[in-house]
């Protein structure tokens, strides 16, 4: 139980990069199609025959049988090239569009979209729709990608090597009077489509010059060899290079002459371990996540937080200034608030909205704030931030000065608002109204207070207040681990929640009962959608992606079954609904300048009595004798955890009956209940609450200590505390029950 883990281990899914740069795009799209980009020139004289009309170029009768030889597939993709120049020389654009229309196929889109989707049909075939969103497929990277949406949360996932096809010729509108199409449509009647070469392996490094530099943990030689069999070219040079690939080792003995120019150059230096993973996941990984470079770069705009090391992750949120602390706090990026601006309101609204946008079908993650702040003078400014989560380089940043045109100012506001969302502004605002619209953000409901991250007490703060403090040293002591910053920090932390720029800890309570119902509803539908399948993928990423639009993170991930569910994502919705209520209940007592004893007050709130039991009591030897009976230290290679009691708190607390009208009952039960720091001011302030989501796990009767049967129950996920400066301790609470009703002892272990 000592052991922790971070809650959200299996998050796996990683922001992609672009893999290739503008530059190379043409050369991509050439070989994926087979040809250049066509001439919108409907006529070519310098394929003119005899007659004044080009020879239509043919499927050759020995296709079959050379798509067995190994020459097979260059002889297709031969033909393919040639068909593709014919019609680019002889159709339009708009013809193009024509034929798609006739055909039932897409024809929206830029040219580069449209060509290569009408050589493919009239070529291969036209597309049946996809089968698990209706949308339209494309050749995409060596394979057929649906463009639809599974929902209005998340882009269709399907993929597919061998799309299903129509039977049948193709339709040409009579208003295409072209007859080298219709001569080659005829010759091509009553014969099979062939089937397109989509080996994706020999196809992952497509279009890429990749550079190797340096001493690496095998041989040249062999990374070329891999590169060349899979599609790719070895440049000798960083000139022209996609990317340069390099051992780790290499960068820390300062770099080959290669690496340094790579490094003038910008181009992307990655580890050997990305031509690896690239083979083995059979597509070519996102460079910023195998980067060895970006932050020995000084103009480097560094890596996201989901790409670095958890660890490097932490020690960056952990330390960060919270930045946006609730619904009437300034942005600090803003710089406003050091002008003395605070939130504008007027009519009962505030102007300050958050919002965010997870499609893991698209890879998108990003968030927006924007508030209007007024700053004394009655100057009006509008500040607008929107970029990938976790990534503050690449975010989209500015402040406007609207001075004092205040409805100016508002219908700016406005129109951004309905831009970011699809949705109007007041019916949001008054009445909570909104309809999440494809591809568009969804609003993080912020109430009005202050972000425990930010209202908590700061390390150099606690031991003040525990020195003014007028309650018990051993009440105290607790209080001042449950009113600090640092283990609501860590519990988010923990989930890659803790984002600067968004208030998880100050959010309302009807967006925190959109979650549960929203949990609940994905609880009853993964008990029907099938293990595997397309179906189960997209529901899967459907699924998650709501979940991180309601609930943002830096490291979004597509969850799977039941177990997942209740283990991380339960878990995780009950931790970010405690902090709220912690932050309510702490507020902005640290801060005040009005507040002698903010422990105190904070005990207050609580509407409990909090006792440290007395070490010689029969109490006291009921819970050490209890807890010897009941916990088995745990093992974890050569190294045994084991608890030894610090001290043992009795509670009253309103939210249960008296501890003496329990005592005195004839059928009670001690039980184990594990919690978390975190989430403790809750507990005391509310009670326990069932598990919004949990699995069944088998209880183990033990005997009891002084009071019957006993029930010992190990929550692994829940019995956690904080890593902090009271890191030897973690909380344990005994429970004596008469039928229902919890929470009559604390321990601290």
């Amino acid at each position: 139980m000592v052991h922790e883990t971070r809650s959200r281990v299996h998050a796996a899914a990683q922001e992609e990069g672009k893999l290739a740069s503008k530059k190379q795009k043409p050369d991509n799209e050439t070989k994926e199609r087979g040809q250049n980009v066509p001439s919108k020139n409907k006529k070519s004289a310098d394929n003119e025959g005899k007659d004044g009309e080009p020879e239509a170029p043919t499927k050759s009768k020995k296709l079959k049988a050379e798509e067995s030889e190994p020459n097979g597939r260059e002889a297709a993709a031969r033909e393919f090239a040639e068909f593709c120049k014919a019609i680019g020389e002889r159709l339009s654009l708009e013809d193009m569009r024509k034929i798609l229309q006739a055909n039932e196929q897409d024809a929206s889109g830029s040219e580069d979209a449209v060509v290569p989707r009408c050589e493919d049909m009239m070529f291969y075939g036209p597309l049946e729709k996809c089968p698990v969103c209706e949308g339209q497929l494309e050749f995409k990277e060596w394979k057929y990608k649906c463009t639809g949406n599974y929902s209005e949360w998340a882009r269709c996932t399907f993929s597919t090597n061998d799309p299903s096809r129509r039977s049948g010729s193709i339709e040409v509108p009579d208003d295409i009077k072209d007859d080298f199409i219709r001569k080659w449509l005829k010759q091509q009647e009553g014969k099979e489509f062939p089937k397109r070469d989509l080996d994706e392996e020999a196809h992952i490094f497509s279009g890429m010059m990749i550079a190797l530099s340096g001493r690496m943990s095998r041989s040249h030689g062999y990374f070329k060899e891999q590169i060349m069999k899979h599609g790719g070219k070895v440049k000798n040079s960083v000139l022209g290079a996609t990317c340069v690939v390099a051992s780790p080792a290499e960068r820390d003995k300062g770099g080959s002459g290669g690496f340094a120019e790579a490094l003038e150059r910008g181009t992307p230096v990655v580890s050997e371990n990305w031509i690896i993973d690239s083979i083995e996941k059979k597509e070519a990984q996102p460079f910023a996540a195998y980067d060895i470079v970006t932050d020995v770069v000084p103009e480097g705009r560094g890596l996201p937080l989901g790409q670095l090391d958890p660890s490097e992750e932490a020690i960056e949120t952990l330390a960060a200034e919270v930045k946006l602390a609730g619904k009437r706090s300034v942005h600090k990026d803003s710089k406003l608030d050091k002008d003395g601006g605070c939130v504008f309101e007027k009519d009962g609204i505030i102007y300050n909205c958050a919002f965010a946008v997870c499609d893991l079908g698209c890879q998108m993650n990003e968030l927006c704030i924007m508030q209007l702040v007024m700053v004394p003078g009655n100057r009006l400014h509008l500040f607008y931030k929107k970029g990938p989560i976790g990534h503050d380089q690449m975010a989209e940043e500015r402040v406007e000065d609207f001075g004092s045109r205040v409805n100016d100012a508002i219908k700016e506001f406005v129109r951004l608002f309905e831009e970011v969302t699809g949705n109007e502004f007041e019916p949001w605002e008054r009445q909570k109204k909104f309809e999440k619209k494809s591809m568009k953000m969804y609003p993080l409901d912020m109430d009005v207070g202050v972000d425990v991250r930010h209202g908590g007490a700061a390390l150099r703060q606690l031991g003040s207040a525990a020195a003014h403090c007028k309650l018990d040293p051993s009440v105290s002591f607790l209080l001042k681990q449950l009113c600090g910053q640092e283990i609501y920090r860590y519990a988010l932390m923990e989930m890659a929640q803790d984002l600067p720029d968004l208030p998880i800890g100050m959010l309302t309570d009807l967006h925190l009962k959109r979650g549960e119902e929203m949990l609940l509803q994905m609880r009853r539908d993964a008990e029907t959608v099938a293990e595997s399948g397309p179906e189960a993928d997209a529901f899967w990423t459907d699924a998650s992606s709501k979940w991180f639009t309601l609930f943002p993170t830096t490291r979004p991930y597509t969850m799977r079954g039941f177990e997942q569910i209740a283990d991380n994502v339960a878990s995780g919705f009950e931790t970010v609904r405690d902090i709220n209520d912690a932050s309510r209940l702490i507020g902005d007592a640290f801060r005040s300048t009005l507040l002698d004893d903010p422990l105190s007050e904070c005990y207050k709130k609580l509407g409990c009595c909090i006792s440290a039991v007395a070490e010689g009591s029969e109490d006291y030897k009921m819970v050490l004798k209890y807890l010897e009976k009941t916990y088995e230290p745990v093992e974890v290679e050569d190294v045994v955890y084991g608890v030894s009691v610090e001290r043992i708190y009795a509670v009253e607390s309103s939210a249960f009956p008296l501890y003496e009208e329990i005592r005195n009952l004839p059928n009670k039960i001690l039980l184990w209940c594990g919690t978390r720091s975190s989430n403790l001011l809750r507990h005391l302030h509310k009670g326990f609450l069932p598990a919004v989501c949990h699995e069944v796990v088998g209880p183990i009767l033990v005997s009891g200590a002084g009071s019957g049967d006993a029930l010992a129950v190990g929550w692994n996920g829940n019995v956690r505390g904080a890593r902090t400066s009271w890191a030897a301790c973690r909380l344990l609470v005994l429970c004596q029950l008469p039928c229902l009703w919890l929470c009559v002892l604390l321990g601290s272990w």
